[in-house]
């Protein structure tokens, strides 16, 4: 059995059809070159950002330690100095960029992303409370023995279970996912504000930066469980592409194909909500960055729906960029979740004129 080559006579360039004795698969280019690209862009942004401090690495160096070369101080300063933080970094950006491809091919709504939809307040509100209540209080106490990153990761998954328990109707409908998740959205904020109210001043200094999203101060604590989690979730979203496709033509044709629309809508959204916690109990709520990147990765890729692989690799390179911008190209250091909002804020309002233009 031989595999052959073969351009389709007729159909959309970029594509080639690769045929294994009976079998063939389509292959679309684009598709393929994006994410390589961003992978090499991810992997020199990363060397480069390793490299910049008060005790410069140029980036060979930099390569070489993280192979296992480095000697002396250089090791040291690369591996356990700088490395957790980019690392850390690098992970929270894939699984952003991950989870908003799933969550806005599920819903088919460019403006669906663990943002709009309230995952990320719920983190901070479990992340704020920890914070904040840890005076003589039982619940305090209770509090602070968990840790902010596990306090927010369960809030983050406790928002997720709620979403979909309040958005399931014999199914989970997009439109309506959205409208819950923005009532979500809307409790957590207000539950924030008020933790924050009746927090000491030095509680509320701490939970604002965390509720910004920083990479101040990660060490290889967080990002070892951070890429174990990935480890298991990122291979079940890509496993899930096959349902993705079906999912974004609706509910009535993803029946008529044979998908099994309840247990396949039940998994994107467990897989979107699970992804987003270990990310936001990692780095805090790092935001905009799962709603921009998968419209760029999608954009990129000429495909008819976010890509998962191009977004998670998109998603990394713009939060370790942004990292770097903040360390490098500003007076002073800001919490990452500053540049991303920079980024993604006048996105949104241009998602949002366009669909009232659309519908006008």
């Amino acid at each position: 059995m031989t595999a052959t080559l073969e351009r389709p006579v007729s159909g959309p360039r970029g594509r080639t059809t690769v045929r294994v004795g009976p079998v063939s698969v389509l292959l679309r280019w684009r598709q393929l070159l994006v994410p390589l690209i961003a992978l090499v862009v991810l992997v020199l942004v990363s060397a480069v950002s390793i490299g910049r401090g008060d005790y410069p690495v140029a980036i060979p160096d930099v390569l070489r330690t993280l192979a296992g070369l480095g000697e002396g101080p250089q090791n040291f300063i690369v591996l356990q100095l700088r490395a957790p933080r980019v690392i850390v970094g690098l992970l929270v950006g894939l699984a952003l960029g991950v989870a908003g491809a799933l969550f806005q091919t599920f819903a088919r709504n460019p403006l669906a992303s663990p943002d709009t939809l309230g995952i990320t307040v719920g983190a901070s509100v479990g992340a704020v409370a920890a914070l904040v209540l840890t005076g003589g209080s039982s619940v305090g106490a209770l509090l602070g023995g968990f840790g902010v990153p596990l306090a927010a990761l369960s809030g983050a998954l406790v928002t997720g279970l709620l979403l979909f328990l309040l958005a399931w109707r014999a199914g989970v409908d997009g439109y309506r996912l959205v409208l819950v998740g923005i009532a979500l959205w809307s409790v957590g904020s207000a539950l924030v504000d008020w933790l924050l109210t009746n927090a000491q001043v030095y509680d509320a200094a701490a939970a604002y930066v965390w509720i910004t999203g920083s990479l101040n101060a990660r060490t290889w604590d967080q990002a070892v469980p951070l890429a174990i989690a990935l480890a298991v979730l990122v291979p079940l979203s890509l496993a899930a592409g096959r349902a993705l496709n079906v999912l974004q033509f609706g509910d009535d044709t993803a029946r008529g194909l044979g998908l099994r629309l309840a247990g396949a809508q039940t998994a994107v959204v467990l897989l979107a909500v699970a992804l987003t916690a270990a990310a936001v109990s990692a780095a805090g709520p790092i935001t905009f960055v799962a709603l921009v990147v998968p419209q760029v990765a999608v954009r990129l890729t000429g495909g008819s729906r976010p890509p998962l692989l191009a977004s998670g690799l998109l998603g990394a390179v713009l939060v370790v960029s942004a990292d770097l911008v903040t360390r490098t190209a500003l007076p002073e250091a800001l919490p990452v979740g500053i540049i991303t909002a920079v980024i993604g804020a006048p996105y949104l309002l241009w998602l949002l004129v366009r669909g009232r233009r659309q519908f006008t």
